[in-house]
Parts: structure tokens; C-alpha cells; sequence
């Protein structure tokens, strides 16, 4: 049987717990992000596409990730008044984590390997890479980086 991604428990940038089952119910958009990328405004429309759908509908989850030419070189407090800051911030985002490689974080591991995600098998090419899940937990598509957040394919998702 395939897990979902109610089964794991991740850490937020503030250090507390975070149990992803707590998010049944909800779809989900999972983004690993990035403060010095090309694509770093896109904070910008995740956070306006939270502020349109956010709440008992729908979370994003944010892993910031320096996995890409070293563009997330910040500390978890570092990166959590860049995103406050810059872009007010108030969806959860998840202290640093590898996306790819040989450490890559279990959540990681589940969204890009089909053996665990039941779906496919994909490769995490570039910070602000997204991934749909439906409210039970499965993984139902992935959207490439240079995509917007505020894109129709993703709204349209969210209608659904």
C-alpha cells in the first residue's frame, strides 16, 4: 500500500512539529522554494493564491531548499523574515530540506518516486517546483517551476 502525505511529520521553520495529517481534508500545493532565485517573486502569487483559497479548503506547504546553485543560503530564521518581509508570508513553510540527492527529506522522497507515491516518478529540476495533492493525501500532479502559482491549470484544480 502506498502512503500518503498524511503519513509524515515534518518540522516548520520555527522548529515545532508539524503533522501532515492534520491536513485530511484540505488539497494541498507542496513548493520547495527559494529567497535568491529567478523565480523567488513567485512568493508573491502563492501567497495571493493562499490569501484567494487558503483555509479549510486548501494549504500550501513550503520547503525552502538550497539544492540549486546554493539560492537558499539562509538560516530557518533568516528565511522566515525574508519571506515575512518581502512577501507577507503566512502560509506554513518548513525548515530546509534536500529536494534531490542522496539526503533527500522522506517527503521528498514520497512526491518524486513512484514506488511510494503510487504515481509517477518525477525529478524536482528547479526551486518553486509544484506538486498537487488531493485531500486524502495522494499525489494527483506535478507543475513545473517556471509555472505560476496563480496559473489556470492550478485554479482550476482548486475549483474542482
Amino acid at each position: 500500500m502506498n502512503k500518503t502525505l498524511h503519513d509524515f511529520t515534518v518540522e516548520t521553520l520555527m522548529g515545532d512539529s508539524f503533522d501532515l495529517s492534520s491536513l485530511a481534508g484540505k488539497k494541498v500545493m507542496v513548493v520547495n522554494t527559494a529567497s535568491e532565485c529567478g523565480l523567488t517573486p513567485q512568493y508573491e502569487q502563492l501567497q495571493e493564491l493562499y490569501n484567494e483559497y487558503g483555509g479549510e479548503k486548501f494549504e500550501i506547504i513550503g520547503f525552502p531548499s538550497n539544492d540549486f546553485a546554493g539560492q537558499e543560503p539562509g538560516s530557518n530564521e533568516e528565511i522566515a523574515s525574508f519571506c515575512q518581509k518581502n512577501y507577507g508570508v503566512t502560509f506554513p513553510m518548513m525548515t530546509k530540506v534536500a529536494v534531490k540527492g542522496d539526503n533527500i527529506h522522506p517527503v521528498y522522497a514520497w512526491l518524486t518516486q513512484k514506488a511510494q507515491n503510487g504515481v509517477s516518478d518525477y525529478e524536482v529540476k528547479w526551486n518553486f517546483h509544484k506538486f498537487l495533492i488531493d485531500e486524502k493525501g495522494n499525489l494527483v500532479k506535478e507543475i513545473q517551476p517556471q509555472t505560476l502559482p496563480i496559473d489556470e491549470e492550478i485554479i482550476n484544480w482548486l475549483s474542482e
